[in-house]
Formats: structure tokens, sequence, C-alpha cells
């Protein structure tokens, strides 16, 4: 009997690599990968057109999707980008910003509202510094990948298509940016930037202590057609990419990388989040897809909070334990 060809729309990222060259097979199914950057075109493509069988999925996008009754897609609990977010929140220095609750009032670039990224800062600053999402003027450069309606309370502004979130916050006029990239100022070493935790990797790690989160950004869903004919399809798939996951970190252990310094940044991650520091499953990750699901429903982008099983696959639910 053939194997069945799933196509699979995703980022090259080195702990999916092996799954995409055929270095990791998954039983009873030929997989293509079609690797495609930055990610949000994976996105829209799949929730526009459904044009792969498989993909990558915006974690927010796909529980705001679920809230306003669309089941074409079904996730398993695979999360190809993760992202502790403290790091990526920028000041301008004449802004008058010295600690969080400084973004009170202020004005804050961001690429859109309901990505995940912007989810968890927003729970962040809500339940860290008691900075809420009405308490900053948000201007976001591009619409949003799926329909929302803008919570009470909350101020959105779109900057104009001549416009640009570098040129806006260089000249002054946003005083913070909220972004996924380092902004255009920081590479250019201008004085103008800086991060608003300097030491973002000390607080991000005691952020981990603390709550347990480790951000997820995307997490891998699957067309409901697809699952539905064949449920194991989601089984498979999970353990496929949780191999390929052991072979990215093996050869890290290994020494193969070729940055300095990644065998003390390993030694570092793994004493703050333990062996597997890169963890698929759901029960590795309950407080992480708890926060997403309460965040989500705080900031009014779904009208009810979602229980973590309900985002994925029944039969996913006990995969994926973990690297012992």
């Amino acid at each position: 009997m053939a194997n069945q060809t799933i196509t699979i729309g995703c980022r090259d990222y080195d702990h999916t690599r092996a799954l995409a060259d055929g270095r990791v097979k998954v039983d009873g199914i030929e997989l293509k990968f079609v690797n495609i950057s930055p990610p949000s075109q994976i996105f829209l493509r799949m929730l526009h057109d459904e044009e792969f069988d498989a993909s990558e999925m915006s974690l927010s996008n796909y529980m705001i999707a679920l809230g306003k009754g669309d089941h074409r897609f079904v996730a398993i609990p695979v999360f190809p980008s993760r992202v502790f977010r403290h790091s990526y929140i920028w000041i301008h220095t004449e802004a008058g910003i010295q600690k969080p609750q400084d973004l009170k009032g202020k004005k804050v670039g961001i690429a859109d509202y309901s990505m995940t990224a912007l989810l968890f800062v927003r729970g962040l600053l809500q339940h860290q510094y008691g900075v809420l999402p009405q308490d900053i003027h948000w201007f976001r450069r591009r619409s949003e990948h799926v329909a929302i309606d803008i919570p009470p309370g909350i101020r959105i502004d779109s900057i104009a298509k001549d416009q640009t979130l570098d040129g806006l916050f260089e000249d002054g006029r946003l005083d913070a940016l909220a972004v996924t990239s380092p902004p255009r100022a920081f590479l250019q070493g201008s004085p103008v930037v800086r991060r608003l935790f300097p030491d973002c990797r000390t607080v991000e790690a005691e952020y981990y202590r603390q709550t347990k989160i480790f951000p997820i950004m995307h997490m891998v869903v699957i067309r409901r057609a697809i699952y539905e004919q064949e449920p194991t399809v989601a089984i498979r798939l999970a353990e496929g990419f949780e191999a390929a996951k052991r072979k990215a970190f093996e050869d890290y252990t290994e020494g193969l990388s070729s940055l300095p310094w990644v065998n003390l940044d390993l030694e570092y991650a793994q004493q703050v989040l333990g062996k597997d520091v890169y963890p698929y499953g759901v029960k590795k990750n309950l407080p992480t897809l708890e926060a997403a699901t309460l965040y989500s429903h705080e900031q009014g982008l779904t009208q009810r909070r979602f229980a973590v099983n309900e985002l994925f696959a029944r039969e996913t639910l006990e995969l994926c334990g973990g690297i012992e």
C-alpha cells in the first residue's frame, strides 16, 4: 500500500529539519515540507486557502478562529516556535520609560494586535507588572490575520501605508516597540533605543522560575478532513516531530553547532528549564498553555476561556512525554 503524502507548511527550523530532509521517517506517510519565511505567510495561506495538509500555525490565531466556530483544523502538541518576549520590548530612550509601569499612557508600535507574541507581552505586563492592555495606546502596521472584535477600552490605530514602525519610533512619535525582531535603530547602534529589560536573560529566567511559562508562539495544525479520515496521522506526526527535535539536540550536545558558547548556553538553559529545554506535549506545557487560554479570554480575543484539551487532537493528549 502506497504511503499517504502530506504537505506541511513550516519554517526551516533546526529541530524540524531531520523530519523535513528524511532522516526521520513517519510510518505510512511521505512528508513534503514547504519551507516558508516569515511564518506569518504560512498562517495566511492556511487560514485563507487551506493550502497545506498540515502547517505551522499561530497559537493565538488558532484560538481566535476556534472561538469563532472555525473547526477546519485540529492541533497537535508540537511547538515549532517558542520565545521569551521580555527581550523584544524596545523603548525610546527619550520617552521617559525606566520600568514597565512607565508604559502606561505610552504609544507602542506592534505588527498586529492578535499575534501570539503580543498575547504573551500583554499577559506578562498585566500579570507581572500591573500594566493593562487598555493602559497603552497601540499602533499596528498591518491588518489582523483573523478578524477580531476590539475589546472595549482598547486603543488601536493603524499607521498609514507610507509610514513604518521604525520611522515613527526613530522620530520619537512612538515611545516603544513590541515586535518580533530588533528594530532598525538597534541594529544600527543608535542611542535612541534600548531594551525595556536590559538584563533580559536574567529577567526571563526568573519569569520562568516563577511562572513555568515558556511562551509558545506556534503550534502544528492538520486539516480536519485529513485527521478525521485517519486520526492516527496526528499521533504519527507528533512522534515524528519529537524524534526530529531529539536529533537536533543530540547534535548540540555533540558540539556540532558553529556558534561559540552554545555548550554553555545549553547548560544554562537546562539549569533553568530542565533537561528537555524545548518540550512538546500537553502535560509538560500546561502552565504555558493555560496562560495562553487565560490571556486570550482576558484580552477579549476569545469569548470564553478554552480548556487546554479542547485545542488538540484527543489522541495526542498523552504523547511527547519528553526527554528522560
